[in-house]
């Protein structure tokens, strides 16, 4: 990769490789993702897709590589909490919301607030006005749900409050894993809307085997297999490229 392509890079991989037990997960990965850019990640069960997030995220350490951040930041010397920090959310395909509180308490509680003992200790979480997150819930479509407990919401609906607890953190590069898996058809098309409207801020990375899906994002595809990248381009462009229908669309 060039200088060029560091430089403007949000996020950076070259190279990147991982093994486990002798199974090559990521053989020589190489990966730029543009700040405010949104990408789609396809590929089959194995291609390496979660293990390219847990890389990311400082969950799995590379064998080889680099990984790199916002130009400079070597993300393989960071521990999970520090990558937090830096502005890199991840939202599992199981929502993990705290369902025995309120839409609104569940943006509370993962809102970014000052850092240090103090700042806990009495708790800046109550000086925080309704109206300071009323704008996340207006965007991920729960506004009206916001004094309802989580656990009453839909499926898809937890899904839009886990989004906009990512949110509430303020990231600057979102990886989305698998988003619309369980949702109705227009549950579906919302998600596509709201992370087509969050993109416009955020970079985001969207792992999702929904080809109808990954169409409606309108984002560059790049389609993973055995641990590196087979295809990239525009979603015409790889779902008609003869290795990736071989691969994985054909099946």
């Amino acid at each position: 990769m060039t200088e060029e392509q560091l430089t403007q890079s949000l996020l950076y991989l070259d190279g990147v490789s991982v093994s486990f037990d002798g199974f090559r997960a990521l053989n020589s990965l190489s990966l730029v993702i543009g700040a405010g850019e949104m990408r789609a990640i396809i590929g089959p069960n194995g291609a390496g897709k979660t293990t390219m997030m847990d890389v990311i995220t400082g969950k799995t350490r590379p064998d080889d590589g680099d990984v790199l951040f916002a130009g400079s930041v070597d993300l393989t010397r960071l521990d999970e909490a520090a990558i937090a920090e830096l502005g890199i959310g991840r939202k599992f395909q199981k929502p993990t919301v705290f369902e025995f509180h309120t839409v609104i308490d569940n943006i509370l509680l993962a809102k970014k607030g000052p850092r240090g003992a103090l700042s806990s200790l009495f708790g800046w979480r109550n000086g925080v006005q309704e109206s300071e997150l009323e704008p996340i819930l207006v965007k991920v479509g729960l506004i009206e749900h916001r004094h309802r407990m989580a656990a009453d919401l839909s499926h898809g609906q937890k899904q839009w409050l886990e989004i906009g607890m990512l949110l509430a953190q303020d990231p600057k590069l979102l990886l989305v894993d698998e988003p619309v898996a369980g949702m109705t058809d227009a549950e579906t098309e919302s998600t596509a809307e709201l992370l087509t409207s969050i993109a416009k801020d955020h970079a985001v990375v969207v792992v999702e085997h929904d080809m109808a899906f990954v169409r409606a994002l309108g984002c560059k595809v790049s389609c993973l297999h055995e641990g590196s990248v087979l295809a990239e381009g525009t979603i015409d462009a790889v779902s008609s490229n003869e290795r990736v229908i071989e691969v994985y669309l054909g099946r």
